[in-house]
């Protein structure tokens, strides 16, 4: 069996205001081992975005435990959260989250450049470039992102997510902004990347993606209410150049 790469026991997300309490998350166990693909699906408001959220550290719980790489991080002040997180995960969003007056290069570059660890220029240029390569885009890294159709910034924003080679790569809705046929292409990196090694957990309400990952999650009401390992389809996706 592979290395533990994410635990989580009996997570809790309450919301609370004067007048109501809303529980977002109710006792959720979950662990994910180097090399898969998780998908978790639900309806909206099922509790996708705030389980991602407290994975991604974004988000801590309001009880529970949750270990990376065995370390507890459930109980971080929030400058320990961003260190751990800068190091050990990576994230993709639907809404691609790139900055506009940066080229294609900068924006990939910048985790590297906030990172405690130190890299020389040197280091942050070969770690770009081959960053770039896995998803096709080196031939844009002087582009700013207003210049890239919506498939291309979503490839520069894996490479971004790549950048710092984190332990887990969690991915929101990364096809939400795209068309069929630039989706089904993220989806076929996205799918080559985890072949690689790249572990991956993915929310998507999309039930032809949520069925390439190796286990797939259901949740309803703020508790994993099912998983399945679906089986490989015999079809390929469109991956042509976007």
């Amino acid at each position: 069996m592979n290395n533990v790469v994410l635990k989580m026991q009996n997570i809790t997300k309450i919301y609370s205001t004067d007048e109501m309490e809303t529980h977002a998350l109710r006792g959720v166990d979950l662990t994910i081992h180097e090399g898969e693909f998780i998908s978790i699906c639900g309806p909206s408001g099922c509790g996708k975005s705030t389980l991602l959220s407290i994975m991604g550290l974004l988000d801590l719980p309001t009880s529970g435990q949750y270990q990376i790489d065995g370390n507890e991080v459930s109980s971080l002040s929030l400058s320990q959260a961003a260190l751990v997180r800068n190091q050990k995960i990576g994230f993709i969003f639907q809404s691609f989250n790139l900055i506009d007056e940066l080229t294609v290069y900068d924006n990939v570059a910048l985790p590297l450049r906030y990172s405690k660890t130190g890299h020389t220029a040197q280091d942050i240029v070969q770690q770009v470039s081959h960053v770039l390569s896995l998803v096709d885009m080196g031939h844009r890294a002087k582009h700013r992102p207003n210049q890239l159709s919506g498939g291309q910034q979503q490839r520069v924003a894996i490479a971004r997510a790549l950048i710092g080679s984190p332990s887990l790569l969690l991915v929101d809705e990364p096809t939400g902004n795209l068309d069929s046929r630039n989706g089904d292409a993220v989806m076929e990196i996205l799918r080559e990347l985890n072949q690689q090694g790249t572990t991956v957990c993915m929310v998507t309400h999309d039930p032809r993606y949520a069925d390439m990952a190796t286990r797939k999650l259901h949740l309803l009401d703020g508790k994993i209410i099912s998983a399945e390992r679906p089986e490989l389809d015999s079809h390929v996706l469109y991956a042509g150049q976007i």
